[in-house]
């Protein structure tokens, strides 16, 4: 007879949370990882593909430990040897870091390609449905250890094109032929896009990060942290009660008033209560900051909303009127239509 299920071992982990950081070179991506050293949550193992682990402070194992993995087959040897071997769970590992996804899947995109060019003898061949087909089962070799048997917190940093190359690189050479093939989006809880942007001042650097996609409505897509630490998010996640709410959102609202992270001309004019107005007529109408984040984003590459003009303010302000109006029509009509099927049940 089989081990009898036991209940209390498989309840969800309010605590759990996975993290992609997409973003360019220098982006603080690893800094980021790191910062999971601080955030209670045990010793961090840090799987480094890249080699770049020896300038983080702390990772020669007083503070986390790092392991280099240079050869692609050893990390899946690494992340088993951490999970399952005796010596590895010696260790007391609470929360783990894959720097840099790409490092690992990089090269073994080009051994499948490889692998491809010796079977075709074509110079540059593309790989079709069933060889993406295969490589999916081979990424989740690795991200399903990673992220789910681990039962742990997780941060996967992931190397992009740097910003105003990658909008060309999609149409171009095609990206989410890679992206999509190494299913790292559908292992994470949320993934983000890291950025560096100057300070109020105009000579200090912030790091940003952006929302892409989320399966919490506690990181909304369009959410966007400055600086943040991996405990920032952690306190974000279990904000659970009104009044820690209430505290995220008068910090937003105060990060919105404050100078913008790029120097404006004297002459510009102040457009904090217009944009305070804008706000609150979103909440009012039934959205989110964070919709506003993203319509701002797609309309004017801004997702800093104290960053925009007067004229984009006023543009948002007639959009976001427009969906209301074309929401409540919609309503509207549906109700003459459910009236009716009603009243014809009746007659039936």
């Amino acid at each position: 007879m089989g081990k009898r299920f036991n209940p209390a071992a498989h309840r969800p982990k309010t605590q759990r949370l996975r993290i992609g950081v997409r973003g360019a070179a220098g982006t603080r991506k690893s800094t980021f990882a790191a910062s999971m050293a601080e955030a209670g949550l045990g010793k961090l193992c840090f799987f480094d593909t890249e080699l770049k682990s020896c300038h983080l402070p702390g990772s020669d194992g007083a503070r986390f430990d790092a392991y280099e993995l240079a050869d692609p087959e050893e990390l899946g040897e690494a992340i088993q040897w951490a999970l399952h071997e005796p010596e590895g769970q010696a260790q007391g590992y609470g929360c783990y870091c894959l720097d840099s996804w790409n490092g690992w899947f990089g090269p073994m995109y080009a051994q499948f390609l490889q692998a491809k060019r010796e079977k075709t003898g074509e110079p540059y061949p593309e790989l079709d449905g069933d060889d993406l087909q295969r490589l999916q089962v081979v990424c989740g070799e690795i991200l399903r250890p990673l992220c789910i048997d681990s039962k742990a917190c997780v941060v996967i940093t992931d190397t992009i094109a740097g910003k105003g190359l990658e909008e060309q690189e999609d149409n171009e050479v095609g990206r989410i032929v890679p992206i999509s093939a190494s299913g790292l989006e559908y292992f994470v809880d949320v993934l983000v896009e890291s950025e560096l942007r100057l300070d109020a001042d105009g000579i200090g650097e912030v790091c940003v990060h952006r929302v892409v996609k989320s399966n919490t409505r506690a990181f909304p897509i369009g959410l966007t942290l400055e600086n943040p630490t991996f405990r920032d998010y952690l306190n974000r996640l279990n904000a659970g009660n009104i009044a820690n709410v209430e505290t995220i959102r008068a910090e937003e609202r105060a990060r919105d008033e404050a100078p913008a992270l790029t120097i404006v001309a004297p002459t510009e004019p102040d457009t904090r209560e217009q944009l305070e107005a804008l706000i609150e007529k979103v909440m009012r109408l039934g959205y989110t900051r964070e919709n506003l984040v993203t319509v701002a984003r797609q309309a004017f590459g801004k997702y800093i909303l104290s960053e925009l003009s007067a004229d984009e303010l006023f543009i948002l302000d007639q959009r976001v009127e427009a969906a209301a109006q074309k929401r409540q029509a919609t309503a509207a009509g549906a109700q003459p239509a459910k009236a009716a099927a009603g009243a014809e049940r009746k007659r039936g």
